[in-house]
């Protein structure tokens, strides 16, 4: 049961993709959804992590590597999505520098079936430390499908503290493809909760350079 407001909510989506049209960036503005949590233990209790598909892809221009063997390279090279091959990933020697670079350079990575095995021994552990161990895809699947689906994933992942953020959406999109992600990423987070939506303190939304919107708590 969603103890959401659905007028605040729509208030608040209205707020942000009018202050976002009011003051246009140079770049497209990322909608996060902002929780606070109440009544958990992050020492005792079981800390849960969970990867959610929302209905419209929230962040577009995400930035995705194919490590692939030699079919998912030149599918890579013709849809015009960047890519690595085993020869490129051994130039890089294990280097912490050249991996950490690598890491920092795209925000996923998607790799062919052959390459996973391998990624361990062809650059250590610096992909899996930045939390961006690659993806698997397989000779069946549309590469650039893939990639969408990986964009239009969020990830929840409680730590050592009771905040957490994840995009949900970008200020280009309708107010109803906004209220849909949104509503199935908080109901996604709610089912991960020990006591649902009594594990939820506060709810907010804001655009990257946009004011804070409440809508729960």
């Amino acid at each position: 049961m969603s103890k959401l407001s659905n007028e605040a909510l729509a208030t608040a989506i209205t707020e942000i993709l009018e202050g976002s049209e009011a003051k246009k960036r140079k770049f497209l503005e990322t909608v996060e959804l902002q929780i606070g949590l109440k009544d958990y233990d992050t020492q005792r209790d079981k800390r849960f992590a969970g990867t959610v598909k929302l209905p419209n892809i929230p962040r577009p221009r995400m930035k995705v590597c194919v490590l692939g063997d030699a079919v998912h390279c030149e599918a890579a090279e013709k849809a015009g999505i960047p890519y690595k091959s085993v020869e490129d990933l051994k130039k890089l020697n294990k280097n912490k520098k050249l991996v950490k670079k690598l890491a920092l350079q795209f925000n996923a990575f998607v790799a062919s079936q052959v390459l996973i095995p391998q990624i361990p021994r062809l650059l250590g552990p610096g992909l899996n430390k930045a939390g961006k161990f690659p993806t698997l895809v397989t000779q069946a699947e549309n590469l650039s499908a893939k990639i969408d689906e990986i964009r239009s994933q969020v990830k929840f992942q409680l730590k050592k503290v009771l905040c957490m953020g994840v995009a949900v959406g970008n200020v280009d999109m309708s107010p109803d493809e906004l209220r849909h992600n949104i509503i199935m990423a908080i109901n996604f987070l709610t089912s991960l909760l020990k006591k649902n939506w009594n594990n939820i303190k506060t709810l907010h939304i804001k655009s990257t350079m946009g004011k804070v919107q409440r809508i729960y708590g």
